[in-house]
């Protein structure tokens, strides 16, 4: 027993998960060497405040790791409300950049409320599916009804890639709590029906006997069932001319298209992606090597600590690089689907879905715009993209996750 404690002490990071801390910490370190060499040329240092941050997003993670999620429930509807009303803070007095009004100005510190609204969302929406499991279509009212709010008001800042997230975040945990397949592409079904309406009218008949169908073999109540699906999807087909003239902006439009043929505005909207795609494919199979890539130094593409620090990656690292960053977040969203496995209640496995479901989909539409298969969305790339705020929540999110995982381990149950 004294020899157990001993060596407890004597290392005290010997009960961490390599996979769930390591790659987190390792992708910080290796972004902050990417950053500096995307402002070689420039008088900024950003990669030190990559590195501090990251720093102190980890110390915050560890302290969460040790406190059970449980003791966190009372204060679930308090956080949510407080996000909310950051959330308005910003619609009426908030700092405008880049075309969108997203921060907040405190003390003269940018903060911006949008990122851990993410969070608080995820958190709220575990209580309520943990305490109201999804039995009838009317329980997704009240999941459907907090994810909502800070959607809209995400969306009307305007802040299109991180309302996105949103959506994910809501069909992943509501899968996980038991909502059927169909049901799921039923929720889904207006976003598609935009999407034809806009690109492929002819194409919606067949469609719309698709969703009667899987309605009306679905649904409780069948023939009001298929006719409330049918109704909003009908009115879905007739606003999306009405939102993309008016609900979007210019520059929101083309970030939307121009992915499929950047060369139509290789001057404007269409330059990042080119110059982009243009980056990754000079760093053929290996690289050319950290600070050694020639359109990074040169700030060819915009942005590229950011958004863009993809770019950066295949340009410096090549295909081997990138190919082991997709291989970290693999094996980092493994670690959370065994974490969420073994939870010790439905709450928590709830709460590291929804933290899955935040990064992943954050690292599938970011990388996907970078090579082009993607629109631009202004989503940053987890522990890649330089900001602060998105930082913390990435880090806070593992913590949160860990937390999970201790309680699980100290009940004695293992990893499957």
């Amino acid at each position: 027993m004294k020899l157990g404690v001993k060596a407890s002490r004597k290392w005290p990071w010997r009960n961490i998960d390599p996979l769930l801390w390591g790659i987190p910490i390792a992708m910080t370190i290796l972004a902050g060497l990417l950053i500096a060499s995307t402002q070689r040329e420039a008088p900024l240092a950003d990669w030190k405040n990559h590195w501090i941050t990251g720093a102190i997003g980890l110390a915050i993670a560890a302290l969460l790791a040790k406190i059970d999620l449980d003791k966190l429930k009372p204060l679930l509807l308090p956080i949510y409300l407080l996000t909310l009303t950051s959330l308005f803070g910003v619609k009426l007095m908030g700092t405008s950049a880049l075309g969108a009004q997203r921060w907040i100005s405190i003390a003269g510190l940018h903060v911006q409320p949008s990122e851990f609204a993410k969070l608080a969302a995820i958190l709220l929406l575990a209580g309520i599916l943990a305490k109201h499991p999804i039995e009838r279509p009317v329980d997704l009212i009240r999941p459907l009804a907090v994810i909502s709010l800070p959607w809209a008001l995400v969306f009307l800042q305007p802040d299109l890639g991180t309302s996105l997230v949103y959506g994910a975040i809501v069909l992943a945990m509501l899968f996980w709590a038991g909502l059927p397949l169909p049901w799921l592409l039923l929720l889904l079904s207006p976003l598609a029906t935009a999407i034809i309406a806009g690109a492929f009218p002819i194409a919606l008949l067949p469609w719309f006997g698709l969703l009667a169908l899987m309605s009306w073999r679905s649904l409780p109540w069948k023939r009001i069932g298929s006719a409330i699906a049918l109704t909003l999807n009908s009115i879905f087909a007739l606003l999306t001319p009405f939102l993309w003239t008016h609900g979007l902006k210019d520059y929101q439009k083309d970030r939307l298209i121009l992915f499929l043929d950047p060369s139509k505005d290789p001057l404007g909207g269409g330059y990042h992606l080119i110059q982009s795609q243009i980056g990754i494919g000079s760093g053929q199979l290996f690289g050319t090597g950290l600070m050694q890539g020639n359109l990074t130094k040169l700030q060819f593409i915009p942005e590229q600590h950011t958004d863009f620090i993809f770019s950066a990656l295949g340009e410096e690292l090549g295909f081997i690089g990138a190919l082991l960053l997709l291989l970290a977040y693999g094996l980092f969203s493994w670690k959370l689907l065994q974490v969420a496995g073994i939870a010790g209640n439905d709450f928590e496995s709830l709460v590291v879905i929804g933290i899955l479901s935040m990064v992943m989909f954050q690292v599938v539409i970011n990388i996907s715009m970078t090579i082009g298969l993607g629109p631009v969305t202004g989503i940053p790339l987890p522990w890649m993209s330089y900001g602060r705020f998105a930082m913390f929540v990435n880090f806070i999110s593992v913590g949160l996750v860990a937390s999970v995982q201790r309680r699980a381990k100290k009940s004695g149950l293992k990893l499957r």
